[in-house]
């Protein structure tokens, strides 16, 4: 299968959180990356989940697209080594630019931020608005919860069922890169 020239969004926490093995699939993620030739486009911190996915892709030499914003400068050490750094106004333009700069979302285990940009960019896919793929990394069942609170939403009759279609959950770092590389071959043909 040829490597695909791609751009994954990869969402995740500025914190370690409380497994190891949060950290080892962020660093198996970004060197991951890197080896498929797909550019890296994150939240431009050098901080937590963030910083290890970054210096694994970096240090593997992939291109990387960091884009963070100016209040955060400090507080999630811009990493400024990056191929292409952005500073933006405010968290909405961050995440704007971060999604249309990319083929594909990833989320890596995270808190508060990681939980806006996975419903933002699923409410986007539920209106019709992008057809990216979608994929929740579940290191050590670590997003079961929310699967389960998607199931409960669509249960309780507030979404269709296809809300659900529209997030693949893959529990190792094999598991996301071969979803992406189905589903990236898939985007592209269609858009031949």
């Amino acid at each position: 299968m040829p490597i695909l020239p791609a751009s994954v969004c990869v969402y995740c926490g500025s914190r370690f959180g409380a497994d190891p093995a949060f950290t080892e699939a962020a660093r198996d993620l970004g060197s991951a990356l890197a080896e498929n030739k797909w550019r890296l486009v994150y939240g431009a911190g050098d901080v937590g989940l963030m910083g290890t996915v970054a210096a694994a892709a970096k240090a593997q030499g992939a291109t990387t697209f960091g884009v963070i914003p100016q209040h955060l400068l400090q507080r999630e050490v811009g990493k400024r080594d990056l191929t292409t750094f952005i500073v933006t106004e405010n968290m909405h333009e961050r995440k704007k630019v971060m999604f249309m700069n990319s083929d594909a979302v990833v989320v890596l285990p995270g808190g508060a931020g990681s939980l806006d940009e996975f419903f933002e960019v699923l409410t986007w896919r539920q209106l019709g608005l992008h057809d990216k793929p979608i994929l929740l990394l579940n290191v050590n069942g670590f997003w079961d919860p929310l699967i389960g609170l998607v199931d409960h939403v669509i249960d309780q009759g507030y979404a269709e069922a296809s809300l659900r279609d529209f997030i693949t959950v893959a529990d190792t770092v094999d598991q996301a890169v071969a979803a992406l590389r189905d589903a990236l071959s898939r985007r592209m043909a269609s858009a031949e």
